[in-house]
C-alpha cells in the first residue's frame, strides 16, 4: 500500500457561514448546532481518494471580512483552499471573492486550487445567492463549485475529496478511473 500523501487545506470565508460546520461533519460525522466564533483550528483526517490515501490538515480558520490583514499562515504550505459563503448572505459571498484575490495576491500565482463552496443550502427559503451566481464565480476562477449544507450533511466528505481532485490536477495527477475505498 503506497504511503498516505500529505496535504494541508484551508478553509476560508466570511464569519459564520458555516466552515467549522462543514470541518466537523467531515471529520466527526456530526453537526454542530451552537455558533461559537473560531480563532482557528487544525483537524486531521485520513481519506482515500482514487485508490490513493491522503492524510489531510484542515485549517479552519477564524472568520474574515473584507477588510481582514490577510494572515501569511494562511499562504504558507497550504496545497488547497475551500472558500465558503452562505447562500443566504450577500456580504459573505462579497467577501469570499475579495479574499480569493487577497489570497492570489499572497501566494503570487494566477491560480491555485480551490473549491468554492456555497453552504447552507438547506435554508431555502432565505436563499439570496442563486446556484448559478456560485459556479459563474468559480468558473472565473477556474475552481471547482459545490453547494453544500453541513447541517444535513450534504457533500460534507464530496466537498473534501473534490479538493483534493483539484490539488493533484494542479500537481499534475489527473485522476484516472473513480477507484472504490473505504473512508475511516
Amino acid at each position: 500500500m503506497p504511503q498516505a500523501k500529505y496535504r494541508k487545506i484551508a478553509l476560508l470565508g466570511y464569519r459564520s457561514v458555516g466552515k467549522s460546520s462543514l470541518t466537523i461533519q467531515f471529520v466527526e460525522g456530526q453537526f454542530v448546532d451552537s455558533y461559537d466564533p473560531t480563532i482557528e483550528n487544525t483537524f486531521n483526517k485520513t481519506v482515500c481518494v482514487n485508490g490513493q490515501d491522503f492524510s489531510l490538515q484542515l485549517v479552519d480558520t477564524a472568520g474574515q471580512d473584507e477588510y481582514s490583514i490577510f494572515p501569511q499562515s494562511h499562504s504558507m504550505d497550504i496545497h488547497g483552499y475551500v472558500l465558503v459563503y452562505s447562500v443566504t448572505s450577500t456580504k459573505s459571498f462579497e467577501v469570499v471573492q475579495v479574499l480569493h484575490d487577497k489570497l492570489l495576491d499572497m501566494v503570487g500565482k494566477i491560480q491555485v486550487p480551490t473549491v468554492l463552496v456555497g453552504n447552507k443550502k438547506d435554508l431555502h427559503m432565505e436563499r439570496v445567492i442563486k446556484p448559478e451566481e456560485g459556479k459563474k464565480l468559480a468558473d472565473s476562477w477556474g475552481a471547482a463549485f459545490m453547494e453544500s449544507s453541513a447541517k444535513e450533511n450534504q457533500t460534507a466528505v464530496e466537498v473534501f475529496k473534490r479538493i483534493i481532485v483539484e490539488m493533484e490536477r494542479a500537481d499534475g495527477n489527473a485522476p484516472s478511473e473513480e477507484k472504490k475505498c473505504a473512508v475511516m
